[in-house]
């Protein structure tokens, strides 16, 4: 078991710098899934930059309705969002906050990250955290994001499931010692108020651009599975709206926006 303390409330908001993300904070012992509560919070008019925190979930939901496991000692949490964009931008929020949480970890411990598209977060190939957004919008305008996100921080590897520990990893797996999570979600905060003002702003080309430099599968042959297919091909670009660009063997170009599919290396086609 993790010897790791509840997050405390005080201790985030203690140094807190933004003017937006984390101002109200919610934390729980458990509930069925941050996100869902999330949604229900933003339904009935919560505050932007509200963000709801757990211990643990026990309905807690990855992409394509995977099942995400949430141990006590992780990082598991949504932010209530309301931006002034269209639902094809969306999926640049995705891109955001992964950016933002690879650069947390790369500043406040020098490990070395990847950013895998549409929505993890690696170290030495292992997931360490994995995004999941969820939007409302009705007649193209968008009402709240609800954007989720969940990281093995104090977490040991054998309290995962037995099907993703081989491929997931944990910040205290890799620094061999726990972290301090308060220290943590304040930087994350930050980054990504940081990362969310470019991006409504209309300067997502700079964020895209330092998303793509941590970015170690372009240029590789890749598979990307979605709800109705799979697709094999040469992975080229991600584009301006977060859209994965994939050269298929007959020479064609394919878009994948970043709802429709995950994605894992391939062997050389």
């Amino acid at each position: 078991m993790p010897r790791t303390e509840p997050i405390r409330l005080e201790k985030i908001k203690e140094k807190l710098q933004t003017k937006l993300i984390g101002k109200t904070i919610h934390c729980f012992s458990e509930v069925a899934s941050t996100n869902d509560l999330a949604k229900e919070m933003a339904t009935i008019g919560a505050k932007e930059g509200t963000v709801i925190i757990a211990e643990t979930q026990t309905s807690g939901k990855g992409r394509l309705s995977r099942e995400w496991a949430s141990p006590r000692g992780g990082i598991w949490l949504s932010t209530i969002l309301r931006p002034e964009l269209s639902g094809k931008d969306i999926p640049k929020l995705t891109l955001m906050t992964s950016l933002a949480v690879a650069k947390t970890i790369s500043q406040l411990f020098n490990l070395k990250t990847e950013v895998k598209w549409p929505n993890d977060v690696l170290i030495n190939t292992r997931k360490v955290c994995g995004i999941l957004i969820i939007a409302n919008t009705r007649g193209g305008v968008t009402n709240f994001v609800v954007v989720g996100i969940g990281i093995n921080a104090n977490i040991e590897l054998d309290s995962l499931p037995k099907q993703v520990r081989e491929n997931a990893t944990s910040l205290k797996h890799e620094l061999k010692r726990e972290i301090d999570r308060e220290q943590f979600l304040r930087l994350l905060f930050e980054k990504m108020e940081r990362y969310y003002v470019m991006l409504t702003g209309g300067k997502f080309s700079p964020v895209l651009k330092e998303w793509k430099s941590l970015c170690g599968f372009l240029g590789s042959y890749v598979e990307v599975t979605s709800w109705e297919e799979k697709i094999e091909g040469l992975a080229i670009d991600v584009d301006e709206n977060g859209a994965l660009i994939i050269r298929l063997q007959d020479g064609t170009l394919r878009k994948v926006l970043s709802g429709d599919g995950s994605l894992k290396r391939s062997k050389e086609l």
